[in-house]
């Protein structure tokens, strides 16, 4: 496996580097979370499918918008995780004194029509496995 980095430092700098992955020759690209691609991940996800390139994203946002697949910490309960927080503090307790937590709750999405839009077949077992599946 050869990695190629692609440094993207603003929106406008995403196309080019698909042309980029395009030329040489990637197979996949994984993405990773930054401020700068939450400006506009629908067209994130257009410049995947234009460029028939399987992108794996760091959030769920970006799979309902349109991207292929995504694996990581459920959001949703990184946020309720946040609220026992929160409830500990008010009831007294010191902000050092609180444990630092892992995430514990994981999901897999995988959004089949971009899948079909880029010619990818989607293992049954992988299925199988999703938390949920887009079609």
């Amino acid at each position: 496996m050869k990695l190629q980095y692609l440094e993207v430092r603003d929106p406008t700098e995403v196309e080019n580097a698909f042309r980029a992955a395009g030329k040489e020759h990637a197979d996949a690209v994984l993405m990773l979370a930054t401020p700068v691609f939450n400006y506009d991940r629908k067209q994130f996800a257009e410049f995947a499918v234009k460029s028939r390139l399987p992108v794996m994203y760091p959030r769920t946002e970006f799979v309902t918008a349109g991207g292929l697949i995504t694996y990581g910490a459920s959001v949703i309960d990184l946020y309720r995780r946040a609220a026992t927080y929160i409830d500990k503090i008010l009831k007294g307790a010191k902000p050092a004194d609180l444990p630092v937590e892992q995430p514990t709750k994981f999901e897999l999405i995988v959004n089949l029509r971009t899948a079909k839009q880029i010619g990818l077949t989607i293992p049954p077992n992988v299925l199988a496995r999703a938390d949920r599946v887009i079609k």
